[in-house]
């Protein structure tokens, strides 16, 4: 009787216990990277659905339900906000963010290879703690204690426990490739305090997700956030301190680097967010620094 190992080995691809591999993202912060790009405003060449995979988890606020449930499905446009998950259904919104050309950028550094996202942000919230509309605080204690540090750990895990993720009956497996940040505002928005608490804040949370997603030198691309200066009111007041602590850690992180090509991008409907074109701008400026990085830290491009 034939060893069904053997057999395996023999015929890799054809037999139906072979794993497909999916290079995994992690794309995680607040509302520039959720995503206020119009989907009416997108080039037919990104107005369609990817090979690419995406499972973006249900924004809420802290205390509230289904933080962090979704499931696993093609990624095509309406990704931003408003987009919203039960957990068996994902609702589109008329919103995109940097995943778009993230992922398309993403897939010919990596051709023939299969990719995939893992998606958690909520606007306005900040690392510290009562720090903006919700907080990020890994010790957060208030009400249920859930907060969205608790809810992207829970993208992940509902991510990972998905055995099929692409739906043809065969398991995958996922490879934790990097973490792609953008956050801050919130931060530099609201106090002293928290913008001087930022490094020690951003340090502990990049940290805490390379834990969850188990690789200790995980790539992470820090986005720098950026100030309109419109209207009267100064709406980032410490966001030098903020700048100054993305940076830092990006240079005490030998696996870490500072995407600052958003000083380019800018505004739309209001001093907070970015243009479409911005949007679409910002997944190919993750991407590509993404790629230096891997390139100058030891990681190896497979």
């Amino acid at each position: 009787m034939k060893n069904t190992a053997l057999v395996c080995l023999a015929s890799l691809f054809s037999c139906s216990t072979i794993a497909d591999e999916y290079l995994t993202f992690f794309m995680a912060g607040q509302s520039n990277m959720d995503g206020y790009g119009y989907v009416s405003e997108l080039p037919s060449k990104l107005a369609k659905e990817q090979e690419a995979l995406i499972f973006h988890g249900n924004g809420v606020f802290d205390n509230q339900e289904n933080g962090g449930v979704g499931k696993w499905d093609k990624l095509k446009p309406g990704h931003g906000i408003g987009f919203k998950s039960d957990g068996s259904i994902n609702t589109l919104s008329q919103r995109f963010g940097a995943e778009l050309t993230f992922a398309q950028s993403i897939q010919q550094q990596y051709p023939g290879k299969n990719i995939a996202i893992i998606k958690y942000a909520v606007g306005g919230t900040g690392l510290a703690l009562n720090t903006g509309y919700s907080n990020w605080y890994p010790n957060f204690t208030e009400g249920k204690g859930h907060n969205q540090y608790d809810f992207a750990l829970e993208t992940i895990n509902n991510a990972y426990a998905a055995n099929d993720i692409d739906g043809d009956g065969k398991p995958d497996t996922l490879k934790p490739m990097g973490i792609i940040w953008m956050q801050g505002e919130a931060d530099a928005h609201a106090s002293k305090e928290s913008a001087n608490a930022y490094l020690s804040n951003l340090t502990s949370m990049m940290n805490l997700f390379r834990a969850a997603l188990r690789v200790d030198d995980l790539p992470v691309v820090i986005g720098k956030i950026t100030d309109s200066e419109l209207g009267e009111e100064d709406i980032m007041p410490y966001i030098e301190r903020v700048h100054l602590a993305q940076q830092l850690f990006a240079e005490s992180d030998n696996c870490a680097t500072y995407m600052s090509n958003s000083d380019t991008y800018t505004y739309g409907d209001d001093p907070w967010h970015y243009t479409s074109k911005s949007f679409v701008q910002m997944g190919k400026d993750f991407a590509l620094s993404y790629k230096k990085l891997i390139e100058t830290c030891g990681l190896v491009k497979d």
